[in-house]
């Protein structure tokens, strides 16, 4: 988990790439650009908003044959042994992007390298290499006061409220290919930026996996057990799955189903659907793990957790108390008039 809440940005430098294939120029500056008070509560938001708004899935430096053959990586390890030297490097880095610009589709743009301090990750203090880059440009209107008149001039420039691409690579296990998070909001070739820029590979630690192991349960949910069961055995599945790892600090997935599977056929069911497709979640060999917290809460706020019936009522299950939903919630079936029913119990309507 991050915190960029009190990251400062220490060096700014500034580029630009053209499109190598149509014959577009390289344009390095000699020097980093000096940031002002004003300037600066502008570029962080500019720089950090898609990260806060972007799910956290982490990244990692990598290479087939050796990780001192990944440029990127390289460059990471000249600028986090020797800061004073981001300005040198960021042309490297600049060069480096620009020798990737051979699709047709790439678009010129600006390249921003910068040095962040004060950086959390995993609660951990560390500093950071944020690289971004502005591509789109957009409409904007100036006016200028021309006698007894106000003059209209149509100018391009870049919007402050989207960033086109960017990583940021925290100073942060470093043997393992540091840690990396990337965005990139313009996708007309996802290769370029995080396959043949940065080069990275998923990042699998505990809250990688812990976000697949779930995405497997609600997967299993909606295949298996809504088939074999109803509605609300399927809800009420995710949320014994929910609450055993929130509770826990340790996967044991033996220990999990024993606790969240009521029927026992579904435990061969499961055990059945997790060695069919436990390869495309990345999870077929795991049965204990460490559990990320944060990885639980994320998963969490996205789940659904209603019943929506076909007479236009809906029933919302309560993800923290499931034991309410296993008490008070009876399903049947109504002869007479050949429809299902829900039955709750309670024992006074709560004010809103």
């Amino acid at each position: 988990m991050i915190n960029l809440f009190s990251t400062h940005i220490d060096s700014l430098s500034i580029h630009r790439v053209g499109n190598k294939s149509r014959q577009e120029p390289i344009f390095l500056s000699n020097n980093a650009y000096p940031i002002g008070d004003e300037m600066m509560p502008l570029l962080k938001e500019f720089f950090f908003k898609p990260f806060r708004e972007k799910e956290e899935n982490y990244y990692q430096f990598a290479h087939d044959v050796d990780l001192e053959h990944n440029d990127m990586y390289t460059f990471a390890n000249e600028i986090f042994s020797n800061p004073t030297r981001i300005h040198e490097v960021s042309q490297k880095i600049t060069k480096h992007l620009y020798e990737q610009s051979n699709h047709p589709h790439i678009k010129n743009g600006e390249v921003y390298v910068t040095y962040l301090t004060n950086v959390s990750i995993d609660n951990t203090p560390v500093d950071a290499i944020g690289v971004f880059k502005s591509e789109l440009k957009s409409d904007f209107l100036q006016f200028e006061e021309k006698d007894q008149n106000l003059d209209m001039i149509l100018q391009q420039g870049i919007s402050l409220n989207k960033l086109d691409k960017g990583c940021i690579i925290f100073n942060y296990k470093k043997e393992e290919g540091y840690k990396i998070l990337t965005v990139d909001s313009n996708r007309y070739d996802a290769r370029y930026w995080t396959e043949h820029f940065l080069a990275v590979d998923v990042f699998e630690d505990e809250n990688f996996v812990t976000k697949k192991y779930l995405k497997f349960c609600e997967d299993f949910a909606k295949e298996v057990v809504l088939p074999a069961e109803d509605k609300k055995e399927e809800v009420m599945f995710m949320n014994r799955s929910m609450n055993y790892f929130a509770k826990n600090d340790e996967f044991q997935e033996q220990n999990f189903l024993n606790e969240v599977l009521d029927n026992p056929d579904l435990i061969s069911e499961f055990k059945n659907y997790k060695e069919d497709r436990g390869e495309k979640y990345s999870i077929e060999d795991l049965t204990n793990f460490p559990i990320a917290n944060a990885a639980v809460s994320d998963a969490r706020k996205k789940l659904k957790n209603t019943i929506q019936l076909d007479t236009n009522i809906q029933i919302k299950l309560d993800f923290v108390n499931s034991e309410s939903a296993e008490k008070f919630v009876e399903k049947g079936w109504d002869e007479e008039k050949q429809m299902y029913y829900y039955l709750v119990y309670f024992n006074k309507e709560q004010k809103s």
